[in-house]
């Protein structure tokens, strides 16, 4: 059964092929058999997905089930759930548990998914590597000798191993397409606003956004249809009519007009990498789609901008983390001051704190104009940019990452090194646009990503053509075990 897609279970669950119960269980002895080699769930709440998976076996029987319900899920341990520990794979946090749901849990939760637990990631989602997480990194089931990419490594990896059909994760920086790339997933990151961030723990809160890892676009689609809502608690959370992102999944992609930004097969790109996008793209081309070539001139100004906005935001949001209130707090302290020092440089990890740093920095007197605010301008720059070209095109494709993965500690001295793996997916986020990365290809039998990146709200269309190009090709099927 684990070998089953999202849309294979719903089919099955709904012609009593097997229950609820049985596939969660299937999953819960897979976890408990074989998570040790990948480290990929903090978590795991047999207990509560029993309970869950028996409650939608009953609505199942009396006719009552949406599509998703009784389909095992997993979540990302950024994502309050009531009940449930929610460290963000930090110190600081490895005795919360929070009193409610986060909304994009509730509303699955509403779909009928059975949670199996909470997934590793870096901490405070503060990383590419998923090697900063308290509870010792992830690794990737394609190589357990890899990183299998961050913040969302856990989320990538538990659907690589065909532990869990999908799972929830959210992207700050390209947190969700960077581990979906290396770990041959496929992995979304809706338009900012599209699902509400409330009750997700904030790193940058202009940038962060949650979305769905899967197997296959199909699947991703499933759970985006679900997890989308309009929600009052979250004043970014986007008004918008509910829609159903798999209702167009069949559509011809014949005349579509793929833009391709030279900026994205310049130097810094692995051959082998470049070859596998290469490919894919011919393959759009024979569904009838058009190339396009276009220019993102700002591109290389992304890292710079954002690795002042994020810590600059996270340096706020992390302020609240103080010793006082919940959390980790020391032992003895002297006085307040010692209280606040000695619970946050225990409790945050050497990333987190680096981070704070710089974002303190640039917030600070005399400094705000020169880095945060100019940050902020060229931030626009690279919105412009993509406005620009999507006059004259529907959507824009290029590698989700330099290269395939890499080997466990190969660049935790050179952060500038585990910086440029978010290259291609930074500007995404600084513009607000939705994006996904799907398996393309293998090099040295090590996955490749495709980078998909739509208009505003545009998330039917780019499910639509991911669905097309995995209909006529088989490397999404490709599996780590």
């Amino acid at each position: 059964m684990h070998q089953l897609t999202i849309a294979e279970m719903i089919r099955g669950l709904q012609s009593k092929a097997f229950s609820s119960v049985e596939l969660t269980r299937h999953l819960l002895a897979r976890i408990q058999q074989l998570d040790s080699s990948y480290n990929s769930f903090i978590t795991v709440t047999e207990e509560l997905a029993l309970s869950q998976a028996e409650a939608a076996d009953q609505r199942i029987a009396k006719g009552e089930a949406p599509a998703l319900c009784g389909v095992p899920v997993a979540h990302k341990d950024i994502i309050c759930t009531n009940g449930v520990r929610t460290s963000c794979a930090s110190k600081m946090l490895d005795n919360f548990i929070p009193p409610y749901d986060a909304t994009i849990v509730e509303n699955l939760n509403g779909a009928g998914t059975v949670t199996l637990g909470k997934t590793n990631m870096d901490e405070f989602a503060m990383g590419s590597s998923n090697e900063s997480s308290y509870y010792g990194p992830v690794k990737n089931p394609w190589n357990t000798r890899c990183v299998p990419g961050g913040s969302s490594g856990g989320s990538a990896a538990a659907v690589a191993a065909l532990l869990v059909p999908g799972a929830t994760a959210t992207d700050t920086g390209g947190s969700i397409r960077q581990p979906a790339a290396l770990t041959n997933t496929t992995g979304l990151k809706p338009t900012y606003g599209r699902v509400s961030r409330w009750g997700i723990v904030a790193y940058a809160s202009s940038l962060d956004q949650a979305g769905p890892i899967a197997r296959n676009a199909e699947d991703a689609a499933y759970l985006l249809s679900a997890m989308v809502s309009h929600d009052q608690k979250d004043s970014t959370s986007l008004n918008r009519p509910h829609e159903d992102f798999t209702a167009g999944l069949s559509d011809s992609i014949a005349g579509l007009k793929i833009g391709v930004p030279k900026e994205y097969f310049g130097e810094g790109l692995n051959a082998e990498t470049a070859a596998r996008v290469q490919d894919a793209l011919k393959e759009f081309e024979k569904l009838g789609a058009e190339l396009v070539d276009i220019n993102l001139p700002h591109t290389e100004l992304a890292i710079p901008a954002y690795y002042v906005i994020a810590p600059a935001e996270a340096s706020a949001n992390l302020s609240r983390f103080d010793g006082v209130r919940y959390g980790h707090r020391c032992e003895n302290p002297k006085d307040l001051r010692d209280l606040y020092m000695r619970s946050r440089g225990e409790g945050f990890g050497e990333e987190v704190q680096h981070r704070i740093l710089v974002g303190s920095y640039a917030l600070s007197a005399g400094y705000y104009d020169a880095y945060y605010n100019k940050a902020q301008q060229v931030r626009r720059l690279i919105k412009q940019d993509f406005v620009q070209a999507f006059e004259k095109v529907d959507v824009i494709m290029g590698p989700t990452t330099p290269s395939p993965a890499f080997e466990l500690g190969a660049k935790g001295a050179d952060p500038v090194a585990m910086y440029l793996e978010d290259i291609y997916t930074i500007a995404t986020n600084l513009a607000g646009l939705p994006g996904m990365s799907i398996p393309c290809g293998l090099v040295n039998n090590l996955p490749v990503g495709l980078q998909i990146t739509g208009n505003y709200l545009d998330e039917s269309r780019m499910l639509n053509v991911a669905h097309q190009y995995q209909q006529v090709t088989d490397w999404h099927q490709a599996s780590a075990v």
